[in-house]
């Protein structure tokens, strides 16, 4: 079966879905649907920006995966007309590989730099003098006789995005001029998305099945548009023309997403806090290794939905599971669960 949650953060996705969901990306801020206040804040920057006639403020953009950091980062380098580099902070292993890349950039690009965070040292101190005083010391040599020769750089603006923001260091989160967390999207921006995805995909869907699309995506953009997908794939196969509730309510079982947008890792999870751990606490890294998940994963990945939708409760002895867990697990909680406020901070 195919897991669609780990599939929107591991970037593990088919060529060809990777050009559909790029088709799917809308092209400018009016276009962009939700988190007003971010939209409201970023055009005002660029439009102070380009009435100037200078590059942007750096930008860094942080929040859960699939939310639109990077088709923000996208719509920053359209409204600005300028071009656009895009690398991560893992494919920067040394100094060197952020120097050849900021030496080659143009006057205003958009440098996009996604996962900021897992930038290796050495390249994140070079981006410091970088992006404050736009030069680098490019070190040649080694030993006594190494020589630090000056280069400076055309002025650029780099959007940083990052799911962990919590791991940048100060020194590096003070450098941007502006930052902005993204939030998840409540129902009605997420069926907006969904029609907008369907019309674009030439896909005929009644307002039910959006609708359900959008209560079971996770506040999420990115998987709003892949189960669309997997919903018209099986409304082709079973020739089912356009998509009805009934063909929506199949197709999320077969892919294993139920009524509260659980898949199977979640269930997982919720799974062994119950069956294992009695409703826990447990702590991380013994929770990851019962599902046989990394513990990145399961921290980055399911447990900002299952502690947001109120599936999980996290305290200093472990995580724990809520009434709430055991009864969409089909379970009766035992009276010593603990409620909300009966954790320890």
């Amino acid at each position: 079966m195919e897991n669609l949650d780990r599939d929107a953060v591991e970037e593990t996705s088919r060529p060809e879905e990777s050009a559909s969901e790029l088709a799917l990306r809308p092209d400018s801020l009016k276009d962009f649907v939700g988190q007003s206040r971010v939209k409201e804040q970023i055009g005002l920057l660029l439009k102070a920006a380009k009435e100037r006639g200078s590059s942007a403020d750096h930008i860094l953009l942080s929040g859960p995966p699939g939310l639109g950091k990077t088709t923000l980062a996208m719509i920053v380098a359209a409204e600005m007309g300028t071009p656009i580099r895009v690398t991560s902070g893992p494919a920067i292993t040394h100094a060197g590989d952020l120097a050849s890349i900021l030496s080659s950039l143009v006057e205003g690009e958009i440098l996009f730099l996604d996962e900021i965070h897992r930038l290796a040292r050495p390249a994140e101190e070079l981006l410091y003098m970088a992006m404050e005083d736009f030069r680098v010391d490019v070190v040649v040599g080694k030993g006594p006789g190494a020589t630090a020769i000056p280069l400076t750089l055309p002025h650029f603006t780099l959007v940083g995005a990052t799911t962990r923001s919590g791991l940048l260091p100060a020194p590096l989160r003070d450098r941007f001029g502006f930052t902005a967390h993204l939030d998840f999207y409540d129902a009605d921006e997420i069926s907006a998305i969904v029609r907008r995805s369907a019309d674009l995909l030439d896909v005929q869907i009644d307002q039910d099945s959006i609708a359900e699309l959008g209560r079971r995506s996770r506040g999420t953009p990115r998987i709003a548009n892949r189960l669309l997908r997997r919903v018209r794939d099986y409304a082709q196969i079973h020739n089912a023309g356009g998509i009805d509730f009934s063909t929506t309510a199949q197709a999320l079982r077969i892919y294993e997403v139920d009524d509260g947008g659980l898949d199977r890792l979640d269930r997982a999870i919720l799974s062994a806090l119950i069956e294992r751990f009695n409703g826990g606490p447990v702590g991380l890294t013994t929770l990851a290794m019962a599902v046989g998940e990394e513990r990145e994963t399961v921290e980055s990945v399911a447990e900002p939905f299952l502690v947001r939708s109120g599936f999980i409760l996290r305290s200093p002895r472990g995580r724990i599971a809520t009434p709430q867990a055991w009864n969409h697990l089909g379970k009766t909680p035992p009276p010593s669960t603990p409620g909300l406020f009966d954790i320890e901070r």
